[in-house]
């Protein structure tokens, strides 16, 4: 049994568009013990992923070593295109290193998921990029069949203005949706906002949230790929990256997008590409996506009515 170390230091997002290449390394290497340096909060949702053993807490690349138990037989880069990944990998004297550079070129403007399976791919590791699906968590969600609005985003760049959020939340609660805002541990003042029941749960009840709503509506964020993973419907608020990078491209998810090109994704004021996305254009398609929902319930109670057996 091998030790495997896979680097990701990033955030919720970037662990659930890496899954695929995760799950490829676990199907290649089944034998061997697979580590991900991660953000420690995403442990319960590393695990869950079935794609790795033990997760080893690193929220960023310069917190020091990696504190290994001997040096790995492989180390995988999945964080960035180095130097500073790679040679943060290469300080535990690996047998062997993968990483972009080393093997494949990056490419500007691929997508996410496509990314690394390509450098998985180049190493003979055949991957599936649509193995994106997670297992529900262990819980059940306390407000199921719920819209779950989240404002919040990494960066400002990426956050929809709070008072837009607001009026889609009061006019969607008028057409008679629960209507809840989820909340990071910093961004409880920001959900209080939308003036809407908000939750803050910790990272498996946010699973369990978005695996039992009804529908999400929220920016370019880990939310997102949540609803991704679990087949959740969405209205996707994009800007200022492109959803070509990292929207969904399958499933009952409806992307919103004015943009012309790439912004900054880190920057701390809302994006003109997002800002251009209105709150009638939001509503018109969150009604959609929820009749949509309500049709599929709807016509699953009439299949099972005629599946019942006849009363005797």
């Amino acid at each position: 049994m091998a030790l495997i170390l896979l680097l990701r230091a990033l955030g919720l997002g970037d662990l659930l568009t890496g899954v695929p290449a995760l799950r490829a390394l676990r199907r290649a290497r089944p034998r061997d013990t697979l580590v991900l340096a991660a953000p420690a909060p995403l442990a319960p949702l590393a695990r869950l992923s079935g794609a790795v053993d033990a997760v080893l807490p690193r929220a960023r690349l310069d917190d020091g070593p990696l504190p290994t138990d001997g040096p790995p037989a492989l180390a995988v880069n999945l964080h960035g295109r180095g130097p500073e990944s790679t040679a943060l990998l290469r300080s535990t004297a690996p047998a062997e290193l993968w990483s972009f550079g080393l093997g494949p070129q990056w490419r500007d403007g691929e997508h996410e998921v496509d990314r690394w399976c390509r450098l998985l791919g180049h190493y003979g590791v055949g991957t599936d990029p649509a193995d994106l699906a997670l297992p529900r968590p262990d819980r059940s969600s306390p407000v199921p069949g719920a819209v779950l609005i989240h404002p919040g985003a990494a960066a400002g760049s990426r956050r929809w203005p709070v008072d837009r959020y607001a009026a889609l939340a009061a006019a969607l609660s008028a057409d008679g949706h629960r209507v809840v805002v989820t909340a990071g541990p910093s961004e409880r003042d920001l959900a209080a906002a939308v003036g809407v029941e908000v939750l803050a749960p910790d990272l498996l009840g946010l699973a369990a949230l978005v695996a039992d709503a009804a529908l999400v509506v929220c920016g370019d964020t880990g939310v997102a790929h949540l609803a991704t993973a679990y087949g959740t419907p969405s209205v996707l608020l994009f800007g200022p990256v492109p959803p070509a990078e990292w929207g969904p491209r399958t499933g009952p998810h409806t992307v919103l997008w004015k943009g012309g090109g790439r912004g900054d994704p880190h920057g701390t004021e809302p994006d003109p590409a997002l800002l251009a996305v209105t709150v009638d254009e939001v509503l018109a398609a969150a009604r959609e996506a929820a009749r949509g929902v309500f049709r599929e319930a709807a016509m699953e109670v009439f299949r099972s009515s005629v599946r019942a057996p006849a009363a005797p």
